[in-house]
């Protein structure tokens, strides 16, 4: 049995994902019927479990519902930023059950296509949602490396300043500090491709 998935609009994502910021529940509960179902095949993809998929993606949903007013639109489509917080979240749940968990911007980059890839999506779509996450991977892998490990923990896996310093045994003020300098490259790198 196949189920008709309609393509989705990363305008109207956007539109909801904002909205939602301003705490508007109808549009949030628009988006959440509109991506969950790939939300929860990504998840499913890590955990290979249905019940913990399921947990996951509510877990992701109640991050994307209190970090929507921070979603910016010129790092990363709708569908990448919530599939990079799902990933997190099924990252944090593997990590808490003892399984290693390493950070690889090309990995994540290809687990994102695939997992995001909608056979019915015009080529327009799919080559928007490639070339955002493809930016945001270049640009982050010209980060210097604690730099960029230090960023991947704070938005990848949604830790706070003081969770990262206290795993990479670094003085909270230099974590916010490189994590600040790093959003600055990435936002100036980010700029130029799209000039380019």
């Amino acid at each position: 049995m196949s189920i008709d998935v309609k393509p989705l609009d990363p305008q109207q994502l956007k539109t909801w994902l904002t909205a939602a910021g301003k705490r508007d529940a109808a549009a949030f509960r628009a988006l959440y019927d509109a991506t969950s179902p790939k939300l929860f095949g990504f998840a499913l993809r890590i955990l290979h479990k249905h019940e913990l998929a399921e947990e996951v993606l509510q877990e992701s949903f109640v991050a994307i519902w209190n970090n929507a007013a921070n979603y910016q639109g010129h790092l990363a489509s709708p569908m990448t930023w919530m599939a990079t917080i799902v990933r997190n979240k099924a990252f944090d749940h593997l990590r808490r059950s003892d399984v290693s968990v390493e950070i690889d911007a090309e990995q994540f980059d290809s687990e994102i296509m695939n997992a995001l890839q909608d056979p019915q999506a015009t080529p327009i779509e799919a080559l928007q949602l490639s070339g955002d996450a493809k930016a945001l991977a270049w640009c982050m892998s010209t980060l210097e490396g604690m730099h960029r490990q230090v960023v991947a923990m704070a938005f990848y896996h949604d830790l706070s300043h003081s969770e990262v310093a206290e795993q990479m045994k670094l003085p909270v003020g230099t974590v916010k500090t490189w994590i600040r300098r790093s959003l600055e490259k990435l936002r100036t790198c980010l700029a130029k491709r799209e000039q380019a």
